[in-house]
């Protein structure tokens, strides 16, 4: 049985290029988690390198599912007792590299890993090739938890497959510019009622060379409202998630019950 857990998302300015700065800062955010008596610590896209970084210096960065950063990262998350979810590139078997997001569990266990799917323009194709593989649920502390990362969450087919695939909590780390507010303030409690689940969203602020950007990290419940909501500057925000939400939204929002599936192709 699934049960109540607190979350932490951070919401950071990029540190571009610097790897050992953002392990560092990765552990002091998950000792603040851990301070906090959170379970798990959402971090934003690319977290681990900056997002706008250019493909040559994201293909430089990048490493495989269990690399050097993502072993210690789970040192992280097992000193300080806290699951970790976060945005990194990703070196394929095959030289490709993706904008990638791995969960690391609070034992040191990595349960996902999963490759953004829908890229966002030439800044993303630029850089990274696109994953082919729908995303998956792993199980924590009883929950089903899947990710997505940044523009796939703007894609309704996204929170469906994670749906069927029984999601209870999406995380989606993202790095989000300025000017696109409607993402937090609309769609992302749009996927959480639609599909019965709950989806925590986390952005970067402040800036790089290249981008600004919007910070409005949420926590949306199943319901589609929000248990809590950051606004443009560096914040660690906190929300409980009560599984008892879940059954209660599915019960009254019958979405996933009443689409008409004989109708249409795909999930």
């Amino acid at each position: 049985m699934a049960e109540t857990v607190r979350l932490a998302v951070a919401q950071t300015p990029p540190i571009p290029g610097d790897v050992a700065v953002n392990l560092e800062r990765i552990d002091a955010l998950a000792a603040r988690a851990a301070q906090s008596e959170a379970d798990l610590l959402v971090l934003p896209e690319m977290v681990l390198t900056g997002y706008a970084i250019g493909a040559e210096q994201a293909r430089a960065l990048a490493e495989s599912a269990d690399g050097p950063s993502a072993r210690r990262i789970a040192g992280i998350a097992r000193s300080h007792g806290v699951a970790i979810a976060y945005g990194y590139p990703r070196l394929a078997p095959g030289g490709a590299v993706h904008n990638a997001a791995a969960l690391i569990n609070d034992e040191g266990a990595q349960v996902l890993n999963y490759a953004k799917t829908h890229l966002f323009g030439d800044v993303d194709a630029g850089q990274f090739a696109a994953g082919e593989a729908l995303p998956t649920t792993a199980q924590w502390r009883g929950w089903s938890v899947g990710l997505a990362v940044c523009y796939d969450v703007e894609f309704p087919e996204v929170g469906r497959w994670l749906a069927d695939a029984g999601a209870d909590l999406v995380l989606v780390p993202t790095a989000n510019m300025s000017g696109f507010d409607e993402v937090s303030r609309l769609l992302v409690p749009a996927r959480a009622l639609e599909n019965g689940m709950f989806v925590a969203y986390a952005n970067f602020c402040g800036s790089d060379a290249r981008f600004d950007y919007g910070g409005l990290s949420v926590v949306a419940g199943p319901d589609g409202k929000l248990l809590a909501e950051a606004g443009r500057g560096e914040e660690l925000l906190f929300a409980t998630l009560d599984p008892a939400a879940l059954s209660a939204a599915r019960e009254r929002y019958t979405y996933l019950a009443d689409r008409r599936q004989n109708l249409h192709p795909g999930p």
